[in-house]
């Protein structure tokens, strides 16, 4: 219980803050779907932006963090702190001239990244990719230092800052987009330049933290250590893995390319919406999971292991599912509160909301799969996510192809073939772990799962049919608009909580307890 209190109230905390960046990110995306719309130019920006982002976590993220917080945390746990600040500060050393490297080939070699990441883009479209893409490269330089400075802060259990960065980057590329949104040449370089501040500031901002806990990067001259060739043994096929999770988002978007203008804007859009829950649950409790599930991989405490890794997935379960009914259930409100306004028409809405629906069916796999993945990292095996990430991303080149072209559903289809990939991704990981590490109660886990799904159920139909008082084909936030959605929320969430408890949901008497002794305490 005493584990379990930990990861739940950390896991609280970074899931708030991540909640404060979620909302500051959807302020972020209304403001650049009120100047810029969906249209060729937002096609190009997102392209342009996916690149540096998906590098970022192929270098830092994806890679990087999740290798290194187990070494470093081993290191901190049986070496000491001394010990444990060279390690971060020979990675920094290391780090910081590989993304001199790529930032510099980047911005050299943008025709030829674009070309790779969206052949269908074409005259002005292109090169106006092109230049976004040259102005924001260097983002992966600031985003990578700054997943360093989070993994080192998550393995201290300061999950505060690295969390918050994210709201400051949200905030800053708001401040710029209204500073130079008229005084450019072309207006949408605004946004290119919103981003590059934006990175900046967020790894500035964990400087002060890292200060504080004795971590401050420093360059190492000599950096041979025998942390840094086992870390690098862990991020070789790491590396691979993320570059096949790359590869899958770099099919997705060359397909979208060759699909009707606004087709790479309709799945951003979607997919930032699908980050709400996902980054306040599934990420926040992967996030705490990982430095404590590698601590007691290094212990030898299996049993602690399994138990934890089980209580993560339940919560996940609990809080995701009933989200990602909602999410299919208010998809058109969701998306007209959020986007329809200014060069965002109805249109645009529907299409959005139909992507949503696509992403929405998989949602509580994805979520499934970053609460596993994890499991596999703590014990230093990262060969397997690889692998298993490999077969799902050919799962995904195959349905996308079949939904979004031969049977037409285009940006709906692209989306649909995402989730349909991470079910099998989620499925597989699963079946290797508890063949590996132990045997989780799969017949508990189904009547869990079961009561989830039915109480999620009769609570998006009830959100559904509160939510038709409206009409939300018109533009623009209404009194009306507000006091229905907000209605068909706060009744679909109490109305799920009471059937939960009526079928005796252990989880929610669980955060009741928890909070009720956070309050007398």
């Amino acid at each position: 219980m005493k584990h379990e209190e930990e990861i739940t109230r950390s896991a609280g905390v970074v899931g708030f803050i991540t909640l404060l960046s979620r909302i500051t990110g959807y302020i972020r995306d209304m403001v650049i779907a009120y100047f810029f719309g969906a249209k060729a130019d937002t096609d190009a920006f997102y392209v342009a932006y996916r690149i540096p982002n998906l590098l970022r976590r192929l270098l830092a993220e994806g890679s990087l963090t999740v290798s290194f917080i187990p070494v470093f945390t081993e290191y901190l746990e049986k070496d000491g702190k001394e010990e444990a600040k060279r390690v971060s500060d020979i990675t920094f050393t290391l780090l910081f001239a590989v993304l001199i490297l790529v930032s510099v080939l980047g911005v050299l070699l943008s025709p030829f990244v674009i070309k790779l990441f969206a052949s269908g883009f074409k005259g002005d479209v292109f090169e106006l990719a092109v230049d976004l893409n040259r102005i924001m490269f260097p983002y992966i330089f600031f985003a990578s230092l700054a997943a360093l400075s989070m993994g080192i802060l998550n393995s201290l259990k300061h999950f505060f800052a690295p969390s918050f960065s994210q709201v400051v980057f949200n905030i800053g590329s708001i401040a710029i987009i209204f500073l130079l949104y008229q005084s450019l040449g072309v207006p949408i370089f605004s946004l290119a330049v919103g981003v590059i501040v934006g990175g900046l500031i967020q790894f500035t901002f964990q400087i002060p933290f890292l200060k504080s806990k004795g971590f401050l990067f420093n360059f190492r001259k000599n950096i041979r250590h025998p942390a840094v060739k086992k870390i690098a043994l862990l991020m070789a096929p790491q590396l691979f893995g993320v570059a096949v999770y790359n590869l899958n988002i770099l099919v997705s978007t060359q397909y979208a390319s060759h699909l009707p203008e606004g087709t790479v804007s309709y799945l951003y859009y979607s997919e930032r919406l699908m980050e709400f829950p996902l980054g306040t649950v599934a990420v926040s409790l992967a996030t705490v999971l990982l430095p404590s599930l590698s601590s007691q991989a290094s212990k030898g405490e299996i049993k602690k292991f399994l138990e934890n890794y089980s209580f993560a997935l339940r919560l996940m379960l609990f809080l995701v599912v009933p989200a990602l009914t909602g999410l299919i259930a208010l998809r058109v409100p969701i998306c007209n509160l959020l986007y329809q306004r200014g060069e965002f028409p109805y249109e645009a809405t529907v299409r959005t909301s139909q992507a949503l629906l696509g992403y929405a069916i998989g949602l509580w796999a994805v979520g499934g799969v970053r609460i596993t993945a994890p499991t596999f990292y703590a014990i230093q095996d990262t060969k397997t996510p690889v692998l298993v990430a490999f077969f799902a991303f050919m799962v995904n080149t195959a349905f996308g192809y079949v939904l979004g072209f031969t049977f037409g559903l285009k940006h709906t289809g692209l989306a649909l073939s995402s989730s349909i990939s991470s079910i099998f991704n989620f499925f597989l990981l699963f079946f290797i772990l508890t063949n590996r590490v132990g045997v989780i109660e799969s017949s508990k886990m189904l009547i869990y799962i079961l009561k989830i799904a039915t109480a999620s159920l009769i609570m998006g139909a009830f959100a559904w049919r509160v939510s038709t008082l409206s009409d939300w084909s018109q533009s623009g936030i209404s009194l009306e608009k507000i006091g229905v959605f907000l209605a068909s929320i706060s009744s679909a969430v109490l109305l799920y909580f009471i059937i939960v408890k009526l079928l005796r949901v252990e989880e929610l008497g669980f955060l009741f307890d928890m909070i009720k002794r956070r309050i007398r305490g």
